[in-house]
Order: structure tokens, then C-alpha cells, then sequence
């Protein structure tokens, strides 16, 4: 395959729709120059079934089922509004056999939010890693349903999967299983260097040139980790580690509270931008406590930074809450770019579009030359936000335009 630059590769990326505006900006930031819908056809049979077919010439009687042969077909694969995660899954499966049985010599599956993901318990401990002590009170919870998350990972297997790539998966035990299943083929991205690129060259938050007045603060113990390596990678030595605990004491209810192992306490924290970070936002009840808890001191600014946006209308109506002053996200469910999914969220939220960083880390597990990329990432935000800056165009910019 042809691309860009003299660069020369043997991928073939496609999506689990043809016209997944994701998939599209991975495949030509990896430098494919072919249109998504020209290489994959998602035929749909008349009793709803769906047959993908790699499309070829129809005059071309050479190789039949053969024309992957050498290829390596990367499904990139994200959630949208027109189709459930149960069907885009099933899909997935289909294209992945359908480039195997088509001669290709690996699959690999792009899933940046990885499905069934919260599925990541079954009803007996025997049935795999937990990553958790878990009580008989626990076990209940999942007596009677399957462990969804396993399953998920033999089924890709089973379809032709060879490598699964994923962003900042929250979940243990579903990083040990996809690791035991794909047998080293599992890549868990975790975005660092976007969250640091963006704090340290935006205006969403205020501080000194050695971190003065900044904090950076985990909800709670599941968000810890990521938050104090982001926290050392950020290197600014007098910014400020706060870690907060969270305790259901109900199916919706809970109590926030200062974590004993936190390094910065309440008193060092007044007046500080405070940056809030989780792997993924359902509900929105665990992040408007927290940013409700941590207005008690008088931060300067709370922004609620978070991976995986799923935009309920629940969650959109909690985070309008006055507690969250900003919200970022990333695009890994890039619904959340609808400025209607967004609702009055639009007034304080930006996103950051992954797609060049995402095939920045694909070339480099694939081993493939990775074209030339401007930034890790494209911003995202409604000129309701009060950060929006209009673009004050030349006279030589509006006479090309003309």
C-alpha cells in the first residue's frame, strides 16, 4: 500500500462502519491514503444481518480469498448513536474473520474504550483474576450472569484477533485477562503526555512556573496510581498530590473523605487550581462530591479531567453542577464531540481529539515508519466556552478563502 511521503506499509485500516469519523483520522494520520469505505464494505442482508466484504476488483479472478494475503488489517472500533456496543462487538468479530479468511497475517482490534470493560467479575473466584478480595456479598452481585469481560476477549480471539490496543482501561482484571488471552498482544495507552501537553501549554488552569498553585487530585483509590505517575511525569516540584476516598454507603449514595495517605492536606490546598483526574465519568455522582468536598477549602478552580465520557442525561445534569468549573475530556467515545450530547456542558467542556497520538502509538507497536504528525492531538470546544478563541483572520487568509 502507497502512502504519503514515500512511506510504504503493509496495513489496511478500516472501521466497523464505513463512515466513522475516528476511524477515517486514525487511518490518514497512519499515512493511509485510501478511503475507509473503499476498502471494506458493510453489506447488510435484507433479514438484517451484516456480512462485511473487503472489496476487490470485480474483474479480477486472481487470488480469490487471498487478497489480504501479507497484509495486517487494523478494525478500529469506537461507540456511536446509531448502533449498541453489543452490535459494533459482533461486527468486530465478523470483519476480523473476514481479513482472516481473506489471507491477512494479523488482526489487529483498536478499541479505545474497551467493551464490556465493567463486566469484569463473574459469580466464582475460579473463573479468573479478580485483581480484588471479594466478599460472598460481592459474588452475589454477579450470581446468575456471565463474566462478559472474559468472554469478550475468547470471542476475538476465536474470531481472528491477534493484538487488541486500548486507552486507559480502568479495570485489573480485564488487563490480565486480555494479557493471558493475546499472550503479550494486549496494549493498554495510557494518555500522560496528552493531559501534561495540555496543562502545561493551555490556560485552563493557573499557576508558577514551578507548579505554584496547582494541584492534581484523584477521586478516589481505584484513580491513585495514574494520578501520581501523571503527577511525577508532569515534573513541577512545587504543584501538589492530593488523594481523596471514596465510600458507598448506598447504590447511589456515598461519602467522600480525605485519603490518609494523601501527601497534601486541606491546609496546603487554599487557593489552588485543583485538577481532578478519572479513568471514565458515568453517573457523574462520584466527581460533583469530590468537587463539592474540595470547594470546602477554596480552591481557585476545579476541573474535572476525564478519559472516558459516557454522556448520559444523568451525568449531563450533574456536572452542570456549579462545583465543576471545567471539564476535559478526551474523544475515545467520540460522541461527546455532539455539541448536543455535550447540552449545557458545552459552556464548560473541551475535548481533546486522540487520533493522531492513538496512530502515533499504533506505528510504533506495529513497527511501522509513522508519518510526520504537526501535535499529539486536535482541541475541541463550542465558542460558549469562555476559553473559546476566535480565529482574527488576514487579509492575504480571507483573500485565499475568496
Amino acid at each position: 500500500m502507497g502512502l504519503p511521503g514515500g512511506l510504504v506499509s503493509d496495513l489496511v485500516v478500516v472501521g466497523n462502519s464505513s463512515d466513522d469519523p475516528f476511524a477515517i483520522d486514525v487511518a490518514f494520520a497512519m499515512g493511509q491514503s485510501e478511503d475507509i469505505a473503499d476498502l471494506i464494505s458493510m453489506k447488510m442482508f435484507a433479514n438484517s444481518e451484516f456480512c462485511p466484504r473487503f472489496i476487490s476488483d470485480e474483474q479480477d479472478f486472481a487470488d480469490i480469498g487471498s487478497k489480504l494475503h501479507g497484509k495486517r488489517v487494523v478494525i478500529v472500533s469506537t461507540s456511536n448513536l446509531v448502533m449498541s456496543r453489543q452490535s459494533l462487538a459482533m461486527r468486530n468479530l465478523f470483519i476480523a474473520r473476514a481479513a482472516k479468511e481473506n489471507g491477512a497475517a494479523a488482526v489487529v482490534l483498536v478499541e479505545p474504550d474497551l467493551y464490556y470493560s465493567a463486566q469484569d467479575r463473574g459469580a466464582r473466584l475460579e473463573l479468573g483474576p479478580q485483581g480484588i478480595e471479594r466478599s460472598a456479598r460481592d459474588l452475589k452481585k454477579f450470581d446468575g450472569q456471565p463474566f462478559t469481560a472474559k468472554l469478550y476477549a475468547q470471542m476475538l480471539k476465536l474470531a481472528g484477533v491477534d493484538r487488541v490496543v486500548t486507552v486507559h482501561n480502568h479495570s485489573d482484571a480485564v488487563q490480565t485477562i486480555f494479557s493471558d488471552v493475546f499472550k503479550g498482544g494486549f496494549h493498554n495507552l495510557i494518555p500522560y503526555e496528552i493531559y501534561i501537553h495540555y496543562l502545561l501549554n493551555s490556560n485552563i488552569v493557573s499557576y508558577g512556573a514551578g507548579g505554584e498553585g496547582l494541584a492534581l487530585c484523584a477521586p478516589d483509590r481505584g484513580a491513585q496510581d495514574f494520578v501520581k505517575e501523571l503527577y511525577a511525569k508532569l515534573d513541577l516540584p512545587r504543584a501538589k498530590c492530593i488523594l481523596l476516598n471514596k465510600e458507598r454507603t448506598g447504590e447511589r449514595e456515598l461519602e467522600i473523605s480525605l485519603d490518609a495517605q494523601s501527601e497534601s492536606t486541606f491546609e496546603q490546598l487554599d487557593g489552588h487550581d485543583i485538577v481532578l483526574f478519572d479513568d471514565m465519568v458515568r453517573t457523574g455522582s462520584t466527581v460533583v462530591k469530590s468537587c463539592q468536598f474540595l470547594k470546602k477549602i477554596s480552591p481557585g478552580k476545579t476541573v474535572f479531567a476525564v478519559t472516558h465520557f459516557y454522556a448520559s442525561e444523568e451525568g449531563r445534569e450533574k456536572m452542570a453542577n456549579t462545583s465543576i468549573d471545567e471539564i476535559l475530556a478526551l474523544n475515545t467515545m467520540p460522541t461527546i464531540l455532539n455539541r448536543d450530547v455535550q447540552g449545557r456542558l458545552r459552556k464548560k467542556m473541551v475535548v481533546l481529539k486522540i487520533e493522531k497520538w492513538l496512530a502515533r502509538n499504533l506505528c510504533a507497536i506495529l513497527q511501522v515508519a509513522t508519518p510526520e504528525l504537526s501535535s499529539l492531538y486536535q482541541i475541541d470546544m463550542s465558542s460558549k466556552n469562555r476559553r473559546f478563541k476566535r480565529k482574527i483572520w488576514s487579509s492575504e487568509e480571507l483573500q485565499e478563502l475568496r
